[in-house]
């Protein structure tokens, strides 16, 4: 398969997942192309993709958004100290679902454990991310960037 076929699954299934996992309206902007490096706001979720291909998706947003998204989802407040380990399960739930919508169209891709990141990080060494912002109730809230590795 190629890489622009990969890409286009990849972006179909991520905008999916976001759809069917975040309990907000969400709307995706067009992609942009990020070049290294990416300085994330105050949360980030980062996952690797192995398999059929290689490469990581960072999830990135801010503290205020994840415990807006997880009080929608659990009815509840969410105090600071889950804050991050409900970024991991939303990260994971996201991967994860484009992982099993991958597999429908022949593209097999296992996920990584997430890894949760705060406060202000640059990321380097992956070249140019594909960028999608997610709007979510018409403000956009999150950004996902989907870095794959050179085939």
């Amino acid at each position: 398969m190629s890489q622009a076929k990969t890409i286009q699954l990849i972006l179909n299934h991520m905008t999916r997942s976001l759809k069917e996992v975040i309990p907000f309206n969400v709307e995706i902007s067009a992609p942009t192309v990020s070049p290294e490096p990416y300085t994330q706001k105050e949360i980030s979720v980062l996952i690797g993709l192995v398999g059929d291909t290689k490469g990581r998706i960072l999830i990135d947003t801010t503290l205020d958004t994840m415990k807006d998204v997880g009080k929608e989802m659990f009815k509840m407040d969410i105090s600071d100290e889950f804050v991050e380990s409900l970024s991991g399960e939303i990260g994971n739930m996201l991967a994860g679902n484009l992982s099993v919508g991958l597999e429908s169209d022949k593209l097999m891709i296992d996920i990584t454990t997430p890894t949760v990141m705060t406060g202000s990080a640059r990321f380097h060494g992956f070249g140019k991310a594909i960028t999608l912002p997610v709007l979510l109730n018409g403000t956009e809230k999150m950004k996902v960037l989907i870095m794959l590795d050179d085939e």
